[in-house]
């Protein structure tokens, strides 16, 4: 039998209801984007939403993998307008081949966590963070597995996350080094852009500790 596809309303209300039952005043997810990339930074968005977002038109959250290119950006903007508080973090290539990925993705958390903080004056009850992690460094937090298909807050921070990062590397890594053409995979490790390494050999903005069979 196959399975009835979920409605845009139905995701909505099932997104809602999860985040209403942790039963917290002020809840913020966090989401990630970037941390298998061969090259360019790894980012991350908080977003502290209203409790009512079945209630606004247009919105449409899900887990930013599953939304169209073109859709994503006008989501973003949505967001960042509807939301109580956001915020967006970033830790460069030259940072995680330093420190390695798992502290720079904390890292991006926590930055993206403290511009939230600036820029609202919130202070999150309860912070729910995407993914299967120990010892973050940020107070008050539970992780939550495929959080991004379960969580409000979690969807909203997972399309902030990718629409930034995936601007930064269109505007700055692509425009410097079209060869590579970072502007249709972003800096995954597709055939084509292992290829075009192969070719022209690491840029500035490639992870080293991720590339270390092409130097």
């Amino acid at each position: 039998m196959t399975k009835k596809r979920e409605t845009r309303e139905e995701r909505l209300k099932r997104f809602e209801d999860f985040d209403r039952k942790l039963n917290v005043d002020i809840l913020c997810g966090i989401d990630e984007a970037g941390r298998g990339c061969m090259a360019g930074p790894i980012y991350s968005a908080c977003v502290v939403l209203p409790k009512n977002i079945c209630d606004i038109e247009g919105l449409d959250l899900n887990d930013s993998k599953k939304i169209a290119e073109k859709k994503r950006y006008k989501l973003a903007d949505m967001i960042k307008e509807i939301a109580l508080g956001w915020g967006i973090g970033s830790v460069s290539n030259e940072t995680i081949d330093a420190i390695g990925i798992q502290k720079a993705n904390f890292l991006a958390f926590q930055k993206a966590l403290e511009n939230m903080k600036e820029s609202s004056g919130l202070n999150p009850d309860l912070v729910l963070i995407d993914g299967c992690y120990n010892n973050i460094p940020i107070p008050n937090h539970k992780t939550l597995k495929k959080g991004d298909t379960q969580s409000a807050c979690i969807a909203a921070a997972s399309i902030l996350a990718k629409t930034s990062r995936d601007k930064y590397v269109i505007d700055i890594c692509h425009k410097e080094y079209p060869d590579y053409n970072f502007e249709k995979h972003k800096g995954y490790g597709t055939k084509e852009h292992r290829d075009a390494i192969i070719e022209y050999g690491i840029s500035k903005y490639h992870r080293k500790s991720f590339c270390k069979k092409y130097i």
